[in-house]
């Protein structure tokens, strides 16, 4: 008697990815926010930095928002890809906008006072303070993607070797 054939087993949470498109409008920011925010209550995080990754995902957006662009009445998307990872999770939002910015490296980062503030590039900077890792691509030609990283605390890093 032939036994059926073992189907492939499911990936492993490390391994998931998830993402979610949504109009470049900022009545759907919240949407993003929430699941985001649900997938990272699911790991390992503390509150704190569950509520730090929702308010960078939050300066994301709202900044792929401003950015995106308009064309014939019809809205751009703006897209959020969630990676969990062995190590943390990464929470990448692209748009089809087409801008340069520098991402300030965190030891870079000025103490500005109210005088000193800049017109914007403020959420940017905000972004870099509560996230561990940030990044970002993009251009003239292609289309603008922010990526973020949160590391889970090290008590539930995977061991070097395991």
């Amino acid at each position: 008697m032939s036994h059926p054939e073992v189907p492939p087993s499911p990936k492993r949470p490390d391994d998931t990815r998830i993402e979610l498109k949504i109009p470049a409008s900022s009545e759907w920011v919240r949407v993003a926010r929430l699941t985001v925010a649900g997938v990272a209550s699911r790991l390992p995080f503390g509150i704190d930095a569950v509520e730090d990754i929702k308010l960078a995902v939050t300066e994301a957006i709202n900044n792929a928002i401003q950015h995106a662009p308009i064309s014939q009445g019809q809205s751009a998307l703006v897209t959020i890809g969630i990676e969990i990872k062995p190590e943390g999770l990464w929470v990448l939002v692209s748009d089809e906008g087409r801008i340069e910015a520098e991402i300030p490296v965190q030891d870079s980062i000025p103490r500005l006072n109210e005088h000193d503030l800049p017109e914007g590039g403020l959420g940017l900077i905000l972004i870099r303070t509560l996230m561990d890792e940030v990044s970002h691509e993009g251009g003239n030609d292609c289309d603008t993607v922010l990526k973020m990283f949160k590391k889970l605390p090290v008590d539930y890093l995977p061991a070097v070797g395991a």
